[in-house]
């Protein structure tokens, strides 16, 4: 359920697309979702978070779907934290936006967590 309303409110902001981007918006709204739900502090009820969750997984994925357009090549999606790896090309200022506005919509109901970003 909140996958599909994630796709729905994604398909607000992107507007009229392909068929092939419309099912890969979908896609990464699922994984958006997912990672979202497994990042989630113990204990909190889902009407505490779920329109905040649904707004955040739509923001990443209609981020991630800009970051895989045609100047760029998607090399490597992960749905634990969301994080897609590109190459040809920098992520531009919007797709940035949305991930930093997707980041703190849900930072009250996410655990803490730590990873290396290298050494």
């Amino acid at each position: 359920m909140m996958k599909e309303l994630a796709f729905a409110q994604a398909l607000l902001l992107t507007g009229e697309l392909e068929p092939k981007q419309r099912e890969l918006l979908r896609i990464l709204c699922g994984a958006a979702v997912s990672s979202l739900q497994l990042r989630l502090k113990e204990g909190l009820k889902q009407e505490a978070y779920a329109q905040d969750l649904i707004s955040a997984a739509s923001l990443y994925a209609v981020a991630a779907l800009g970051a895989s357009s045609e100047e760029m090549v998607l090399e490597e999606f992960k749905a634990g934290d969301l994080s897609v790896k590109q190459s040809g090309g920098k992520k531009d200022t919007a797709a940035l936006a949305l991930e930093k506005q997707a980041q703190m919509l849900m930072k009250p109901y996410l655990a803490d967590s730590f990873a290396f970003v290298g050494v």
